[in-house]
């Protein structure tokens, strides 16, 4: 048995759950991080345990046809790109397969129409919104350990402003770029970082809870060209704030509002008790469809807009849309969805647990003059179980359109929509595992599986959304 620190050489087999690269020695199962399917390598075990080993890639010593150069030079510590060393058309690859495996592993389907997975047109700089934390305990890289003296790792010369370390959340990498949002961001980053050393600044600390600055939220409309940059602190300092908001806008003319959002709360939140603006409105505006977003500090959007419209439009598809139908857009999060198809349907009823979410999704209405949305706020579960009032007030529903989050829906609520019989529903999920076992769940009120589009959000993670067209038998069961 292989104990930590031992060295082996192992064939990588295949990718398994996660992006999790998979090879075996003397039977054992061996999870090998930074390797690719079809390597060899010298991989060291750092954990062991009863039923798998894992291992870290020491050195390729052949690499596999799927094996391409990562673009980011924080690669292998940052881990937000954990894929980046894999080339994209087999990442898709791997995306697809993993949607077919939960669906035959967890949900027992077979044969299931999966198509072939819709690329993101861009596979860097595609997110709208990126959110760095600061620290005082600086993460060394491989080359910073090798300087003589080394940095500072804590106190004086310490300060970081990039990424938690994977499992390390006392550690932050300290980035100048990033590959995800844009080259402006990148420049917006490295202004703050430079503003916040010059003037002394000190990182928030929760032992004891003392300090200022927490984190760095940048938010881009990719359609618009909207930049809003937002400041999260444990302390309110307006001369500090002023002073920032004015080196940035002169310097970064395409921000069009800086906001300062304040919590004194222990958890690392990067969401306000108390939001002050101090450049601009406070929002900035999004353009998905024909429909325009305005987004605070603090609202929802899918982090990847072009790709969302892309999931939007596939979904409308799915839905086979009338003019004289009844949507319910369930978790409808802030109305996206419902606001995009509402130009094709009679009326569309949003419902989403977080008011705050519901909030945005009547403002986001109104403001596109959008009068057959209605939005309610409530656990979607009691709304159908026992909180049942709000049902008189709306037809039957034509299309359900569900789109939960990761942890997929509650058993009741799913036992509820088998129930209701609707004839035409769309399932949007960010996690095959609970898609599966959703759909395992509704197949015996009739409902198969007739097609799967999945879709690409999130390039270089193993992360997967799929839009699932749903058909209503008479008999249920599995397809």
């Amino acid at each position: 048995m292989p104990e930590r620190g031992d060295i082996l050489e192992l064939t990588v087999e295949s990718t398994g759950f996660e992006g999790t690269s998979i090879a075996r020695h003397d039977g054992m199962v061996i999870f090998v991080e930074g390797a690719v399917a079809g390597d060899v390598v010298r991989a060291q075990i750092f954990k062991s345990k009863k039923k798998h080993l894992e291992a870290k890639v020491v050195e390729v010593l052949l690499a596999s046809p799927t094996r391409t150069q990562p673009r980011c030079k924080y690669f292998g510590t940052c881990g937000g790109c954990k894929w980046q060393h894999v080339q994209y058309e087999s990442q898709l690859a791997f995306k697809r397969q993993h949607v077919i495996d939960a669906l035959e592993r967890i949900g027992g389907f077979k044969g299931v129409n999966v198509l072939p997975i819709v690329a993101s047109k861009e596979i860097y700089f595609y997110r709208n919104k990126l959110e760095f934390s600061f620290g005082d305990q600086k993460w060394l890289t491989s080359e910073e350990m090798t300087l003589r003296p080394p940095p500072s790792v804590g106190g004086e010369g310490a300060f970081a402003l990039g990424f938690h370390v994977p499992q390390r959340y006392d550690k932050i990498l300290d980035i100048n770029e990033c590959h995800l949002q844009s080259d402006l961001s990148n420049g917006i980053l490295n202004a703050v970082r430079k503003f916040a050393i010059d003037n002394s600044l000190p990182v928030y600390t929760s032992e004891p809870q003392s300090g200022y600055l927490r984190n760095l939220i940048i938010r881009e409309g990719k359609n618009t060209g909207d930049v809003m940059v937002n400041l999260v602190t444990f302390n309110d300092r307006p001369a500090e704030m002023e002073k920032l908001t004015s080196i940035l806008t002169k310097a970064f003319p395409e921000i069009i509002t800086v906001v300062n959002n304040i919590t004194s709360k222990r958890a690392n939140v990067a969401v306000g008790e108390i939001e002050k603006v101090y450049y601009g409105s406070g929002v900035i505006s999004e353009k998905i469809g024909a429909h325009v977003f305005h987004l605070s500090a603090n609202s929802f959007l899918q982090t990847n807009t072009r790709q969302a419209e892309t999931l939007y439009a596939i979904t409308k598809e799915y839905a086979e849309l009338k003019l004289t139908d009844v949507v319910y857009d369930l978790y409808c999060g802030t109305g996206a969805i419902s606001i995009y198809i509402s130009d094709a349907v009679k009326q569309v009823v949003g419902i989403e647990l977080i008011e705050s979410s519901i909030a945005n999704a009547r403002m986001n209405a109104a403001q596109n003059g959008i009068t057959n949305c209605e939005f309610i706020a409530g656990d979607l579960k009691d709304l159908l179980t026992k909180d049942v009032e709000w049902k008189k007030n709306y037809a039957k529903p034509d299309v359900l359109i569900v789109d939960p989050p990761r942890s997929g829906m509650h058993p009741k609520a799913v036992k509820e929509i088998g129930e209701m019989k609707i004839p035409r529903v769309v399932y949007v999920s960010c996690n095959p595992a609970t898609l599966a076992r959703d759909l395992q769940m509704l197949a015996p009120f009739g409902y198969s599986i007739e097609k799967v589009q999945p879709v690409d959000m999130f390039p270089h993670t193993y992360h997967i959304e799929s839009a699932v067209r749903l058909g209503l038998t008479r008999s249920g069961g599995f397809s």
